[in-house]
């Protein structure tokens, strides 16, 4: 028999007895990313948070939030496999469930942390190969994102906000902090860790060195719904800054939203270097 043991990006060893035909995603880009890998049939339950793709989302079982996962509802689908996340999802409820369940837990700060996780779901789900082509597609829309980068830039330092009362960005061990390298912004809250809670005056302290014209705040779509008028209250500590409203799945969902995120960044970033 196929030994059908795998290792998680939690360096478990997960063994899923039979190819998965019943499959729960309770990561959003991961439920995503399965869609585009060409399973439908197969997934049977989604969190209330799996937006994408649409028809999913108004049609496959919800089993509650990503924080507030409705075991028993899980329980009723029977999985074969449960694909979850170290940061996304809460850990009682995930040890609950890989006492009944296979389980696959990705663990994603970087781009090749998100890399290998779509290799790797792939691999569990009989998509290998589709994993292997997705992987390479993105590995060459960021290598046309990183050739479109002007040589040698004077450094743009940036905040990433992703919540408000309290004001919350992100530290050096975050996805999205390894996103804001990529585009050749230099995070000003490297320092920190996960998803610090700072003050404005704090924002304004980080930025006290930096030119006005090297100032770039992120307000985010996600999880906060940033709007316009949020970026007057940035502009009372930093009057100089550009600020710009953004896409969060672009620069926080490691499925196969990163096909569409180097182009979304280029428009984005291109007029901030310039």
């Amino acid at each position: 028999m196929e030994d059908r043991t795998y290792i998680d990006q939690m360096g478990r060893s997960v063994t899923i007895p039979v190819m998965p035909r019943r499959i729960v995603s309770v990561v959003p880009s991961q439920t995503e990313l399965l869609f585009h890998l060409g399973l439908d049939e197969e997934v049977t339950g989604i969190t209330k948070f799996c937006v994408h793709p649409e028809q999913w989302f108004r049609h496959k079982k919800r089993i509650g939030g990503t924080k507030k996962l409705h075991l028993d509802e899980i329980r009723a689908l029977q999985p074969d496999l449960i694909i979850a996340n170290k940061e996304e999802n809460q850990q009682e409820d995930i040890t609950a469930l890989m006492a009944e369940f296979p389980v696959w837990i990705s663990d994603i700060q970087t781009l090749e942390d998100a890399l290998q996780m779509i290799r790797e779901v792939g691999v569990i789900t009989g998509r290998a190969q589709q994993g292997q082509q997705l992987s390479q597609l993105v590995q060459q829309e960021f290598a046309t994102l990183a050739a479109s980068l002007p040589p040698n830039p004077a450094p743009m330092y940036a905040a990433y906000f992703i919540w408000r009362n309290p004001w919350m960005t992100v530290g050096r061990d975050t996805f999205i902090h390894d996103m804001l390298r990529t585009c050749g912004l230099q995070p000003v809250f490297a320092e920190a860790r996960r998803y610090p809670a700072v003050s404005l005056e704090e924002l304004q302290t980080a930025f006290s060195q930096v030119p006005p014209e090297r100032q770039l705040v992120l307000l985010s779509s996600e999880p906060y719904p940033f709007r316009e008028a949020h970026i007057a209250e940035i502009r009372a500590v930093l009057p100089a800054a550009q600020i710009l409203l953004v896409d969060g799945e672009m620069f926080s969902w490691y499925g196969s939203r990163l096909l569409e995120a180097p182009r979304y960044f280029k428009q984005l970033f291109q007029p901030v270097f310039l």
